[in-house]
């Protein structure tokens, strides 16, 4: 099985919110593969990575990072694979990430979603990756249905809330 999807993390304490986007494409049924790499601490071994992905098969790259948050930009800046980055809540709520993230220079593009949103990214990744793959789009499609299901079933519970001025 070869890796589809790359969820790369500055370190172990990202993995709390990374492992959200591991479970999501595990549960698709889409290979990935999990590493640390750091844009400030092994600079050479994420050009490396970065500069391979598409060789190896990967399609889609999800990177988080916190505080300065420039994985994502400089794993994007070496690659023409897409990348999501997750900023993750390490100072400033996560604030500084999010901006570190999206203000990226016109020609390199980073995907982004919100801060700690590492499940998110999977649901994205398998988007991109679902438009070229029948089996996994129908997938996906089931995946969304339940969302619904869950909505329907808690209307259904509030309805049985009751209040004094209520009216549903």
């Amino acid at each position: 099985m070869k890796p589809l999807v790359s969820i790369i993390m500055g370190s172990m304490s990202d993995l709390p919110i990374m492992e959200k986007a591991a479970k999501f494409l595990d549960m698709m049924k889409v290979p990935f593969e999990m590493n640390a790499l750091s844009a400030h601490r092994t600079p050479a071994e994420v050009e490396a990575f970065a500069r391979g992905a598409q060789d190896r098969g990967i399609r889609v790259i999800i990177a988080g990072a916190g505080m300065a948050a420039a994985l994502p930009g400089v794993i994007a800046a070496m690659t023409t694979v897409p990348v999501i980055g997750v900023p993750i809540s390490a100072t400033l709520e996560g604030r500084d990430a999010l901006l570190s993230i999206v203000q990226m220079p016109p020609g390199i593009a980073v995907a982004t979603v919100g801060i700690d949103g590492g499940m998110n990214a999977g649901v994205l990744a398998v988007q991109m990756i679902a438009l070229g793959d029948a089996e996994l789009m129908e997938r996906f499609r089931t995946y969304r249905a339940t969302l619904s299901e869950k909505i329907v079933k808690v209307n259904a519970d509030l309805a049985s809330v009751k209040y004094e001025y209520k009216t549903n």
